[in-house]
């Protein structure tokens, strides 16, 4: 599959990577809807914990994520370029970093993690709920960055399948575990909320064994091929050059929630509560877009190192492509279902009404997403991650803070002011990020050697 990556017919390349990809971010998004809802049949305090951790947990996961999507970059453009000893080397040096990474987590998450449950107003019965998840939780955190470090070593070389297995498995895993540990049986007892925590970790570890299993396959994580387990400064600073810019733009998710909530509580809780839903229903219309963003990451990483940059730009309009035709059925479901759609969630008629209007905006928003994951994505392969996160920066702050107190405070254009912001927001960050990505195309192309480690 590595070799196909460079020589196989692009369009078929993006559906078998993307698809599988989706595919496993459904199940991904599944496994934590299991969670909530065995959390909410335990008691409220539990739902709450839930909630109350899950910034923490995003922030995990966003390392996770970031730092494998750095190695992803740095192993495909090694393998492009035929250099498998360097590929597995920086392997095996990923799954070094990822362990010295959650040590840190681990220490810094422990130390604060019940101040800041106290700051966010947690006491008594309720902080001790959260504190049972979280504290289970931090343990299993190299666990979680072993996956995603695992999975960097198959995502370079094009196996999106694996990790898709792994998680359809895991969610199923997850409907008879959580329950179990939750509540007691068979010999067990009754875990309560570090029940549904350790559900998570059981599942993670045998996901961990059977990515293992698929990444050793490869050779990439062999001694012979390559691999050195002693930490090697070089190959570490390289990989952390590339994971914690792409680890620090998936944080700027989370403030970018911060700021339009903050903007959105004056306006009342109904406003705050619609935006939720309607953000849920586009996440979910998203959903089959998202396995693209993997793709093209994929091979902007091969063919950047074998320097095939026709068959770079070819991906990203392939991926383009598609996104175009999904986001356009999005569009119409969005549109003309929005009403349909916001009562699966809610019966309260000023939320339905407020979020049906936003979903209509959201409706023409959609294949901005697109454009601009795509070629986040791109610049990430091209181990450029440092001007993605300036433009995840840009749309999830820095405009943000500024658009919407000129809308709410200076121009008092109301909630209408906030959805055009987000509508003007998002197409302007995915115009920047096509510009950008066509002018790294362009300079990296022009480059008259293989950019080293460094490059980024």
């Amino acid at each position: 599959m590595g070799h196909d990556l460079t020589s196989a017919p692009v369009p078929l390349l993006i559906r078998r990577l993307a698809i599988p990809a989706s595919v496993g971010f459904l199940f991904n998004t599944l496994f934590n809807v299991v969670d909530t809802l065995w959390a909410g049949q335990y008691s409220t305090d539990a739902l709450a914990a839930l909630s109350l951790s899950f910034p923490i947990y995003f922030l995990m996961v966003a390392m996770g994520m970031g730092f494998s999507t750095g190695a992803t970059a740095l192993l495909g453009s090694a393998l492009g370029a035929g250099e498998r000893r360097e590929a597995a080397l920086i392997a095996s040096q990923g799954r070094v970093l990822s362990l010295l990474v959650a040590l840190v987590i681990m220490a810094v998450g422990y130390a604060t993690v019940p101040a800041l449950f106290r700051l966010l107003g947690a006491s008594e019965d309720y902080l001790r709920t959260c504190l049972d998840y979280m504290f289970v939780i931090l343990a299993g955190t190299p666990i979680l960055l072993q996956v995603y470090m695992v999975n960097a070593v198959l995502n370079a070389q094009g196996d999106m399948a694996s990790f898709r297995n792994y998680l359809m498995v895991a969610t199923v895993a997850n409907m008879v575990l959580d329950p179990w540990f939750l509540f007691g049986g068979f010999g067990l007892p009754a875990m309560g909320m570090k029940g549904i925590a350790a559900a998570t970790i059981v599942v993670q570890i045998c996901g961990l064994l059977y990515l293992l299993r698929r990444a050793r396959s490869t050779g990439l994580l062999d001694r012979d091929e390559g691999a050195r387990y002693r930490p090697d400064r070089r190959v570490l600073a390289a990989i952390t050059g590339q994971g914690v810019p792409a680890s620090l733009n998936m944080m700027t998710v989370a403030l970018g929630i911060f700021v339009i909530t903050y903007y959105l509580s004056q306006f009342g809780q109904a406003a705050v509560a619609a935006y939720g839903v309607a953000t849920r229903i586009e996440q979910l219309v998203l959903l089959p877009t998202i396995g693209l963003n993997t793709a093209v990451l994929t091979l902007a990483a091969q063919n950047g190192g074998a320097r095939l940059f026709e068959r770079v730009r070819q991906a990203i309009h392939t991926a383009l492509l598609y996104g175009a035709w999904i986001t356009a059925g999005g569009l119409v479901v969005l549109y003309f279902g929005a009403e349909n759609l916001m009562t699966l969630f809610t019966d309260d008629t000023t939320v339905v009404a407020t979020g049906a209007h936003y979903l209509r905006i959201a409706a023409f928003i959609q294949y901005a997403y697109v454009i601009l994951f795509v070629n986040t994505a791109l610049l990430q392969g091209l181990r450029k991650p440092a001007l993605a996160l300036w433009i995840g920066l840009y749309r999830q702050l820095a405009a943000p803070c500024m658009f919407f107190y000129l809308a709410t405070r200076i121009w008092d254009f109301g909630l209408d002011g906030i959805w055009a912001g987000v509508f003007m927001i998002t197409w302007s960050a995915a115009l920047v990020a096509v510009i950008l990505a066509r002018r790294v195309v362009a300079w990296v192309a022009n480059e008259t050697r293989h950019p080293d480690l460094r490059g980024g």
